[in-house]
C-alpha cells in the first residue's frame, strides 16, 4: 500500500484544488478533511503521525479555520498531562523501579501455574497504569520467557534422571523402554500440555497490558482522546472528566476484566483442574521450584533498593496523590483549599509537569555534604550529582508521534465543532432517540472493538468519539465512555497492538490462538463495559440526564 502513497497525495490534492475553486458549507469542507485523514489513518500511507499534521494545512486552505487556532490544539492542556505522565513514567523505566515491584509481586504470590498467571496479569495491569503498554509487556515478556524456559529445563532433566534410574528393577525391561519410541503418548501428551501453558502466559502478558492501560486517564492514547474532545467540544463541562473520576469509573472495569480474563485463559490453556493449578497445601514440584529461583536470581541481580530508585518512586506516589487530591469531588481539594479560585485555574497538567521538572532537579545519588574547594572543583561540571533524568534519555524513548496524532484528533474535534459539523451530524441521528441508550452504546462497543483490530486505539477513537458526542439527547459520556475503552480491545491481531507483536514475535503463538482467544476477549470487555455504564456509572456522571453544558453546545 505504501508504493500507492504519491498516487494518494496526487488525488487528495487535485480534490483539494477542486473544492478550492467551489463555494461549500464549513460542514462539508470539514468533513472532507475527516474522510481523508480517516482513509490515510486506516491505510497507512503515510505516518500516522504524519497525517495528523494535515488540518495545519489544510484547515485554512479551506477556510475552516485559522492556523492560530488549529496549531493551539497540538500542545494544549490534555497534550501537556500526557506529556508530563510520560516523563514520570520514563523515569520509573530508567531506574528499573517497575522491574523491581514486578518481581516482588510475583514472589509474594507464588509460583503455582494458576497463581504464577494471575501474578503477571496484575504486575503488568499494574504498570501498564501509569507507563506505556509497550514498554511494560517488552520489560514482562523476557521475564515470563526465563520462567518458562527454567521450568522447560527443570522437566527435562527430571524426565531424564526417571528414564536413568528406571522405574523397573530389570535390566531387561530398562532396555525395552530405552529401545521403545521416544515419543510415547504421554511424552507427546505432556509436551502438548506446555505448549499450552507457554501459551497461555505469553498471551496473558499482552491481554493484561492493554486492559491495564484502562484504568487510568495518562494510561492510554484513547483515554486522552476522551479527556481534550470532550474539552473541546464542551468547554463548559465542569472538568466532569479528570484523573479521580476516570479512575473511580474504570478501576473497577478494569479488575472485572482482568479476573474474566484470567479465567478465560485458565480455562482455555490449563484447563479447570484447580487442585494441580492452585496446589494448596502441596509442596512445590521441582519446575515451580525452578521458576522461583529464577525470580529469586533476578531479584538478586538488582541488589538494594538505591537512592535513585527511592526518589523516583517517591515522586511517582506524590504524583498519584497529587492528581487524586486536586479535585475528589466529595470534598474540596488542594487546588482549591491552597490557591484563589485554583479549581478553574489548575488541572491534572499542573502536578504532572511539576513532578517532571522535580525529576530534572534532584540528584541520583546521595549528597556528600562536604566543603566547596574552588581549586579542586570541575567548573564543567559543578553539581556532585547528576539528576534523576537526562534530557537526551526523554527524548529518545518519549513517543512523539502519538503527542503528534493526539494534537491532531484534537483540532479535528474543534474544528468539527466550530465548522458546525457536530451539529449536523447530530441532526441525522434523531432517529436513534427511539433506541435504549444501552443498545446504542453496546452496539458502537461492538463496533470499536472490531475497527481497532486493525486501526491505531488512538486514530480509532480520534475518528468515532467525535461522532459519538453527537447524539441528541443522550449524555455524550454514555456512548463516548464504552467507546473510548473499547478502542484499548484490541485482542484478536498481531498487528493490532504493540503489546500483541512483542508477544507474537517470541514464536510461542500462532495468529490463529490469538484470534481464538481474542474473540472472547473482545465479548468479555464490551459485558464488563456494558455492565460498569449501567451500573456505578450512571450516578458517578449522572447519564439519566442530559446535562446543561451539553445542550447549550448542542444548540449553537
Amino acid at each position: 500500500m505504501k508504493e500507492n502513497t504519491p498516487l494518494f497525495i496526487n488525488i487528495t490534492l487535485h480534490f483539494l484544488c477542486l473544492n478550492m475553486s467551489s463555494v461549500m458549507l464549513q460542514e462539508a469542507k470539514c468533513a472532507y478533511i475527516i474522510i481523508i485523514m480517516a482513509v490515510y489513518w486506516c491505510t497507512e500511507v503515510i505516518p500516522l503521525a504524519v497525517t495528523s499534521l494535515m488540518p495545519v494545512v489544510f484547515f485554512p486552505l479551506l477556510g475552516v479555520q485559522s492556523s492560530k487556532s488549529v496549531c493551539l490544539q497540538y500542545l494544549n492542556d490534555t497534550n501537556m498531562l500526557f506529556v508530563g505522565g510520560l516523563i514520570v513514567a520514563i523515569s520509573v523505566e530508567q531506574w528499573n523501579l517497575h522491574k523491581r515491584i514486578a518481581l516482588r509481586v510475583l514472589l509474594i504470590l507464588g509460583v503455582k501455574p494458576a497463581l504464577l498467571m494471575l501474578g503477571f496479569m496484575i504486575v503488568t495491569a499494574f504498570l501498564s497504569m501509569w507507563i506505556s503498554n509497550t514498554a511494560t509487556t517488552a520489560m514482562m515478556v523476557p521475564i515470563v520467557q526465563a520462567v518458562l524456559d527454567q521450568m522447560d529445563n527443570t522437566e527435562y532433566d527430571v524426565t531424564m534422571m526417571e528414564q536413568a534410574t528406571g522405574q523397573t528393577n530389570t535390566v531387561i525391561e530398562l532396555e525395552e523402554k530405552n529401545a521403545s519410541d521416544p515419543t510415547s503418548v504421554h511424552g507427546e501428551g505432556l509436551r502438548s500440555s506446555e505448549k499450552r501453558v507457554c501459551k497461555g502466559m505469553t498471551l496473558c502478558v499482552c491481554y493484561a497490558a492493554s486492559i491495564g492501560g484502562t484504568a487510568t486517564l495518562t494510561g492510554t492514547g484513547p483515554n486522552m482522546v476522551l479527556k481534550g474532545q470532550m474539552n473541546q467540544l464542551y468547554p463548559n463541562n465542569n472538568d466532569i472528566v479528570n484523573f479521580a473520576s476516570w479512575f473511580g469509573f474504570a478501576f473497577p472495569n478494569m479488575i472485572l476484566m482482568l479476573v474474566l480474563a484470567w479465567l478465560w485463559l485458565q480455562c482455555s490453556f490449563m484447563g479447570l483442574n484447580f487442585k494441580k493449578s492452585w496446589g494448596c497445601g502441596t509442596e512445590r514440584t521441582a519446575k515451580e521450584k525452578a521458576a522461583y529461583n529464577v525470580l529469586k536470581a533476578e531479584m538478586k541481580k538488582l541488589g538494594p533498593i538505591s537512592y535513585a530508585e527511592f526518589n523516583v518512586l517517591l515522586m511517582f506516589v506524590l504524583l498519584v496523590l497529587l492528581w487524586f487530591s486536586r479535585h475528589p469531588g466529595f470534598v474540596k481539594g488542594w487546588a482549591a483549599r491552597l490557591f484563589p479560585e485554583g479549581e478553574k485555574y489548575i488541572t491534572d497538567s499542573a502536578p504532572a509537569v511539576f513532578i517532571a521538572l522535580l525529576l530534572f532537579i534532584l540528584p541520583a545519588n546521595k549528597p556528600k555534604f562536604i566543603g566547596w574547594n574552588p581549586i579542586m572543583s570541575d567548573p564543567e561540571q559543578p553539581f556532585l550529582s547528576a539528576p534523576l533524568l537526562d534530557w537526551n534519555v526523554v527524548q529518545r524513548k518519549m513517543p512523539w508521534s502519538i503527542v503528534l496524532l493526539l494534537g491532531g484528533g484534537f483540532a479535528l474535534a474543534d474544528a468539527s465543532a466550530n465548522s458546525g459539523l457536530s451539529a449536523w451530524l447530530g441532526h441525522q441521528m434523531t432517529p436513534l432517540g427511539s433506541i435504549p441508550p444501552w443498545a446504542i452504546a453496546t452496539v458502537l462497543s461492538l463496533i470499536i472493538a472490531v475497527f481497532t483490530e486493525c486501526t491505531s486505539n488512538v486514530a480509532t477513537a480520534t475518528l468515532f468519539l467525535p461522532v459519538f458526542s453527537s447524539m441528541v439527547r443522550i449524555h455524550p459520556l454514555y456512548v463516548m465512555l464504552p467507546g473510548t475503552l473499547s478502542a484499548s480491545f484490541a485482542f484478536m491481531l498481531p498487528v493490532a497492538t504493540p503489546p500483541n507483536a512483542i508477544v507474537f514475535s517470541y514464536g510461542h503463538i500462532r495468529v490463529l490462538d490469538m484470534v481464538r482467544s481474542g474473540i472472547v476477549m473482545n465479548i468479555i470487555g464490551v459485558f464488563c463495559v456494558t455492565l460498569a455504564i449501567n451500573t456505578w456509572g450512571r450516578p458517578m456522571f449522572e447519564l439519566d440526564t442530559f446535562p446543561a453544558w451539553a445542550n447549550n453546545t448542542a444548540n449553537q
